[in-house]
This record gives structure tokens, C-alpha cells and sequence, in this order.
């Protein structure tokens, strides 16, 4: 309990600071903990539930009512008289959240399909919900396919993470519960192609896959390396792809101290079944990026490793890329480095804080910057995110005669020139989703749990770009595109609210599943 000279707001309190001062600065203060959209004036960073004496910000000053300027801020700055803003989070009982999160009455979300056609280059228009699909163009020579993106939430890192999920009632928290409702909303949009993050494996083999083969889905897993005991799937429909190749990508590297995390990738080569002689093939990748806002030096490298992966299967005879769709969970925001590389093709991180590349972090203060290269050279990844191949000097020597001081020598000059700050690949890749409502410029969720609302799953995809700048010199590959037909509906962290937030008893993830309609020319 806080010291006397309390003044109570609602469920929440104020306090003198020099109370505040005596009873936390030594310990944890996790139930000062904000709820995202509780109070008006509270901006979005909470308070954190450690490292309190650095990282500790204030979200209100209520005497003063004034914007906070948190560069110069330290705790000698607030006055003995000032007062702070606490939110309290514990719940003994049902209902007994902060007044925003209190348990509303059961209810669903609704989402609608967004039907998109592109009758000219410089326009798209959205035709609203309809029951069945526009004819965007007539043409028999067409392949039509739905993919989704879904982040299913992991028993175990639930059950490890259980603070997040202190406005849930208990028994939706349960897998019991949670997997009939993921699998209802599997089956209720019935996509062509699913590609599934935090897949458990013990319910992968004993529940997942199963019921996935008897809906008509071939299955291909991938768990996480180390202890981590979830990883990734790609499913597809046995109806309407044939399966080329499966390409595994682990990003734990045993010889690159960078790569010390434990996260995965898959990459799939799909052919459509078609009635056609040369049918054209799709690559599908899927990935979790790691979580911690304050490695980007690592996501960047998790990203470029899955790239080159890409690279290497998507590659045609012709030289020219297959069409390719990258779905996942990128922990990174709409507008970060992370996320601009991706659409743009490049990054110069020179300067950047590694803190800085996903966007999640919400100051770089005492954060180190990049390195360059960020990545050391025996990863053996270009900084144009392809695999690299190391020539052997033209001697007159048999290979058997080179000596290792010759080798380090040739590997020394194959990456001498690589020491550069700019990241770049040669896929023209769009997002299905553009973030933000367009007449409210309200923020697109994907994610809603009691800390925070933000989106961090994509859908990229490969599209014709007309306007691409060919510089010079530079290698802008030729991709195989694909036309965005539709795509379901997101929602704003308010309209989560209203169903007491994400999980839910309808909704039995921390993540909203992503889907798209797409249209390959044949």
C-alpha cells in the first residue's frame, strides 16, 4: 500500500512524489504498470517492471499539465510537492481492471473483406464488403489464392508471460479453450496457404497437423532451435499446389556470436495446379523475428539471413525472381528501418541505434550504435542479403597445393570491399496492409494484449513496381508479380477494447490473423 496523502481518480491514485520515492526506488514497481489507452493524457511509454532507477519515466504530471520532456528528465528534476500518475493492474477479482479494461460483455469483432482493383496504375479503389468476389479483370489465364498470416500465440509462452494476460478470464486462457476457436477461425476463412508462428510442437504433432490434414493441408514445420519449444509452419492446400522444395533457415549460428537467439524461418517452392504446360511456381516464406526492442542488430541480421534464403529459392534459370510472399511475425513497427528495408530495397544504417531499427523502443538513450558491418564475414551473407561465393585466386597451383595462409588471404579479399553501411535486395515488396485507417489516420493493430496495441505481422508480397529507379550500374532483379485482390480487415486497439482485448472468448490469440486474396498472371 502507498503512504498516506493519496488523492484517488477512479481505480487509479496520486501520490507525492517523496512517497513514491520511499516506497519503490528500490524495488520492482510492475503494478505501476499503464494500460494502453486508460487515461487521455498518459502517453503511450509505461512504466517498466524493471530497471527502475534508469528506465523509469513518469506519464503524468497533473499539477503542471504540461507535455513531459523526457530527454532531460531525471528524478532530482520533479519537486517534493509534484504528483505521479499510478495505474493499477492487480485484479483480484473479475471486473476489477482499470476502468478502460474492464471485462465487457461477450461479444465479437467484426471484420470485413476490403476488395481491391487496380483499374489503372494510379488508382486503387476499395469496393467495400460484398458477399461474393468482384471480377477485377476477365481473363481465363489467372490463378487465384488466399493466404494467411497468423501468430497463434504459444501455450508455454502464455503460461511464462501470464502478466500480459491479467485482463483475460481464466478459462479462455487455456488451450482446452483456445485451439477449437483457432482452428473455427481456420476453418471459417479456409485459406489456400496458412503460415502459422509460435506453433507448438507437442500440440503441432498431437492436434495442429492433424486437424489441418483432415481440412485438405499438406503441413511442413519448423521448430525453434535450442530449448524454444515452439517454431513455424506452412500449410497449403493439397487442392491447388504441389510442393517443389522445403528450405529451413535457422538463425542460431554456433560461430557467430551475434546469432545467439534461437528464432527460425521456412521457405516453401510452391507450384499451382493448373492445366498448363509451364506453370509458374511461388515461393512462400515465414519467420519470427526475435522480440527484444533493443537488438536490432540481430533482427537485421535474422532478416537478412532469411532474404538470402529466399534469394537462393526463388531464383530462376532465366535470372528473373519467381513471385514471392514473405508472411510474419517481424516485431517491428510501420515506418521503422526494419520495416522501410523491406518495402524499399535499402538501409543505410550508418549512425542508427540498434534500439532504433525496429521502432518498438521508445528512447536510444545509452543505446550503442550499429556496427558496420553489423553482420562479421564468415556468415557468409552479402550486404545485398544474397549467399556468398568465395572464388579461389587463379594460381598455378592444384587446390591441394594452396596453403591455409593462401585461403585467408582470398577470404580476406572477398570481403575487404563488403565494409559498407548499406543494406540492400533486389525484390520489389509491398505490404498487403497500409497501417492506418485512411480517414482517420488511426493506427492499424495486429497484436492487443494489457501493455500494448501495435502491429508487428505483415504480409509482403512481390508487385510489379513501374517506377523503380534503375541507377546505374545497379542490379534490379526482375520479379514475378502478383495483384492484390483483397484482404481482410484490421481493426484500431479501441474496437479490441470493446471485447475486453485480445485473448478473448471469441478471439483466442494475442494476434489477429492477417489474410490476403492475390491474382497470378499466367
Amino acid at each position: 500500500m502507498l503512504p498516506h496523502h493519496q488523492k484517488s481518480l477512479g481505480r487509479d491514485w496520486t501520490t507525492p512524489w517523496e512517497n513514491l520515492q520511499r516506497c519503490c526506488w528500490n524495488r520492482h514497481i510492475s503494478s505501476c504498470m499503464r494500460w494502453p489507452g486508460h487515461y487521455s493524457r498518459v502517453p503511450y511509454p509505461y512504466f517498466s517492471s524493471r530497471h527502475f532507477s534508469l528506465n523509469w519515466r513518469p506519464p503524468c504530471l497533473f499539477e503542471s499539465r504540461t507535455p513531459f520532456q523526457y530527454w532531460n528528465w531525471r528524478p532530482d528534476n520533479l519537486s517534493q510537492t509534484s504528483l505521479i500518475h499510478l495505474s493499477s493492474y492487480i485484479m483480484n477479482s473479475e471486473g476489477d481492471e482499470p476502468s478502460s479494461k474492464r471485462r465487457k460483455h461477450q461479444g465479437t469483432i467484426q471484420r470485413h473483406w476490403e476488395y481491391i482493383c487496380n483499374h489503372n496504375k494510379d488508382k486503387t479503389k476499395i469496393l467495400g464488403d460484398k458477399n461474393v468476389d468482384p471480377k477485377c479483370e476477365d481473363s481465363d489465364n489467372k490463378f487465384d489464392f488466399s493466404v494467411m498470416s497468423y501468430n497463434i500465440l504459444s501455450q508455454d509462452l502464455l503460461e511464462d508471460n501470464s502478466h500480459l494476460y491479467r485482463h483475460c478470464r481464466r478459462p479462455v486462457l487455456h488451450w482446452s479453450f483456445r485451439f477449437p476457436n483457432i482452428l473455427k477461425e481456420i476453418k471459417h476463412f479456409d485459406a489456400d496457404v496458412l503460415c502459422l508462428q509460435e506453433v507448438q510442437e507437442d500440440h503441432y504433432g498431437a492436434e495442429i497437423r492433424p486437424s489441418l490434414e483432415s481440412l485438405g493441408y499438406h503441413c511442413e514445420y519448423k521448430m525453434r532451435t535450442g530449448r524454444k519449444p515452439d517454431g513455424c509452419a506452412i500449410c497449403f492446400k493439397h487442392s491447388k499446389f504441389s510442393l517443389l522444395s522445403v528450405n529451413p533457415v535457422e538463425f542460431y549460428r554456433r560461430d557467430v556470436p551475434l546469432l545467439d537467439r534461437d528464432n527460425v524461418g521456412l521457405v516453401l517452392l510452391l507450384q499451382p495446379k493448373i492445366p498448363s504446360a509451364a506453370s509458374p511456381v511461388i515461393c512462400v516464406a515465414n519467420t519470427h523475428l526475435l522480440y527484444n526492442p533493443r537488438r536490432g542488430d540481430i533482427k537485421l541480421t535474422q532478416l537478412a539471413m532469411l532474404l538470402a534464403e529466399i534469394s537462393s529459392v526463388a531464383h530462376q534459370k532465366d535470372g528473373s525472381f519467381c513471385p514471392i510472399i514473405m508472411c510474419g511475425d517481424f516485431n517491428s513497427v510501420p515506418g521503422s528501418p526494419l520495416y522501410s528495408f523491406i518495402k524499399e530495397g535499402k538501409l543505410n544504417y550508418e549512425g542508427l541505434a540498434i534500439g532504433k531499427v525496429s521502432g518498438q523502443e521508445q528512447s536510444s538513450r545509452g543505446q550503442r550504435i550499429l556496427s558496420i558491418p553489423i553482420w562479421p564475414p564468415n556468415l557468409g551473407i552479402s550486404q545485398d542479403c544474397v549467399y556468398e561465393v568465395r572464388h579461389l585466386p587463379k594460381v598455378e597451383k592444384t587446390d591441394s597445393d594452396l596453403t591455409q595462409t593462401e585461403l585467408d588471404k582470398t577470404e580476406v579479399l572477398v570481403t575487404a570491399e563488403k565494409l559498407s553501411s548499406n543494406l540492400q535486395h533486389h525484390f520489389s515488396l509491398s505490404s498487403v496492409y497500409s497501417h492506418y485507417f485512411p480517414d482517420t489516420g488511426i493506427p492499424e493493430v495486429t497484436t492487443c494484449h494489457s501493455r500494448s496495441a501495435i502491429t508487428v505481422d505483415y504480409i509482403f508480397y512481390s508487385a510489379e513496381k513501374e517506377d523503380v529507379a534503375r541507377q546505374p550500374g545497379a542490379e534490379v532483379a526482375l520479379v514475378g508479380g502478383l495483384k492484390l485482390l483483397a484482404r481482410l480487415s484490421l481493426l484500431t486497439e479501441q474496437d479490441l477494447w470493446t471485447v475486453n482485448g485480445l485473448p478473448n472468448e471469441n478471439n483466442s490469440s494475442d494476434h489477429l490473423p492477417l489474410l490476403a486474396k492475390f491474382r497470378l498472371e499466367l
